[in-house]
């Protein structure tokens, strides 16, 4: 099995196909996993639908509890420690600029990976992407202080609730505000071209997605619901691969 090891961390992560490389990344929260964008837990399988195509990439967080990969819970700089594993994934591989697709938390990490990264990072798309919702602030923490968070406990047992309290304190509500990652300042300024598919429930706030897109000057938006009919989702999919090919540079 493949793995990106740097010190401590240990990152699991798979290759489908050729061509231009795109970053894949599921959504299940911090259970991020390689696995959730094959299971049927997503709209459509990415990997399949872009392998033909692409250069896929795609990994297990090393906070996922059902992943492969593994590495210190960093609770000082939660979003950065896991980008921190996405490009040091991309180097490792030797690749330079690279596409992302994500979904629900794959949303924070694009805007991330393109603050980060600005000349790495070639187009995003952001499906159904996480954010911050002014009536439900606290919901993504709690949500994973009951669900996540002991999980990962019992699975790395000399990390404590306290630890876990702190990484997800930090994650989502020292800037519990729009993306988490971003500030609007940022995404207002970015010339990053993004497709954004928005959802709406409540882990995927509709007026969060929208309003970063009427924000970002390079953004597009999906129809909406594109998820529901069923009949709706090839539609969408025809519209992620017109954007990744108009935004593929020339090689």
């Amino acid at each position: 099995m493949p793995f990106y090891e740097k010190g401590p961390v240990h990152i699991y992560y798979e290759e489908a196909g050729a061509g231009f490389p795109l970053l894949l990344i599921a959504g299940g929260g911090l259970n991020s996993t390689i696995e959730g964008l094959r299971d049927g837990s997503h709209p459509f399988n990415a990997i399949e639908e872009f392998r033909g195509e692409y250069r896929c990439i795609a990994a297990d967080l090393r906070t996922a509890v059902p992943g492969k990969s593994s590495g210190p819970l960093e609770a000082d700089r939660p979003w950065d420690s896991l980008a921190d594993d996405q490009l040091g994934l991309m180097d490792h591989l030797g690749i330079d600029k690279f596409m992302v697709m994500g979904f629900c938390i794959g949303g924070p990490f694009i805007w991330n990976l393109i603050k980060r990264a600005p000349n790495r990072v070639v187009a995003g798309v952001l499906a159904q992407p996480s954010g911050s919702r002014p009536e439900m602030r606290d919901l993504p923490y709690e949500m994973n202080m009951k669900g996540w968070g002991p999980a990962y406990v019992k699975k790395n047992p000399a990390v404590t609730m306290e630890t876990v309290d702190k990484f997800l304190t930090k994650l989502y509500h020292t800037n519990p505000d729009f993306m988490f990652t971003v500030t609007r300042e940022f995404v207002s300024k970015c010339q990053t071209p993004v497709l954004i598919m928005p959802d709406d429930i409540p882990a995927h706030p509709y007026a969060v997605a929208m309003e970063a897109a009427m924000l970002a000057p390079n953004a597009e938006v999906s129809m909406f619901p594109w998820k529901e009919p069923k009949e709706r989702v090839p539609l969408a999919v025809r519209q992620v691969r017109s954007f990744l090919k108009a935004h593929r540079p020339r090689v």
